[in-house]
């Protein structure tokens, strides 16, 4: 064979790696770290590692809070730090307590960049939430109410000084969603991995 035929050949095999390459590259989608969807937030899936953390958030910094005493159940939080700004980004408590191959069970969403993908952040107010979705429960408490969504395995908490005068102080009474002002403030965000 001559030299001339092999160039034809070898350049549409190159063409052809470079075509694969470039579809793979324009597949890849690129991860918001701030977006909020039932199994993930941003890189931090339902079934990550504790010990893979470090790897997700390498661009931020973590703070590990150890309960002295594991009678009291505990949790061991971990905290997410954004390392540029120093704001509190995530609250992470794991399955297990001292146990790096657990997975996170809570996350507590600290900043409002964090949203799914209907725009729920922790500054959206109660009537937004109820407008999106289906209410699972609310519990009444002595300061709070929590405020269940399983469709998005998240529940919301909601100070009492947000309600009525009349139903604010009875814990024992049964809150409905129609009892809870459309502009009350969400007070905590949390998503729940069972």
């Amino acid at each position: 064979m001559s030299k001339n035929n092999l160039a034809p050949s070898n350049m549409k095999h190159y063409l052809f790696l470079v075509a694969l390459l470039g579809f793979f590259v324009a597949c890849e989608k690129s991860i918001d770290p701030f977006m909020i969807s039932t199994n993930s937030i941003g890189q931090l899936t339902d079934s990550t590692k504790i010990k893979e953390l470090k790897s997700i958030f390498i661009n931020d910094s973590l703070s590990r809070h150890i309960g002295g005493d594991e009678f009291t159940g505990t949790m061991n939080t971990i905290s997410v730090y954004e390392k540029t700004s120093g704001n509190l980004l995530l609250e992470l408590d794991p399955d297990y307590s001292l146990d790096s191959l657990s997975t996170i069970r809570t996350v507590r969403i600290m900043d409002s960049r964090f949203k799914n993908k209907d725009g729920i952040n922790r500054l959206s107010s109660f009537g937004y939430i109820n407008s999106k979705y289906q209410i699972s429960s609310i519990q009444n408490t002595l300061r709070n109410l929590i405020i269940s969504v399983d469709e998005i395995n998240a529940y919301f908490t909601i100070s009492k000084s947000e309600l009525p005068e009349e139903i604010r102080y009875d814990i024992n009474s049964e809150i409905e969603a129609i009892s809870i002002p459309e502009n009350a403030k969400i007070k905590d965000f949390y998503i729940t991995w069972y």
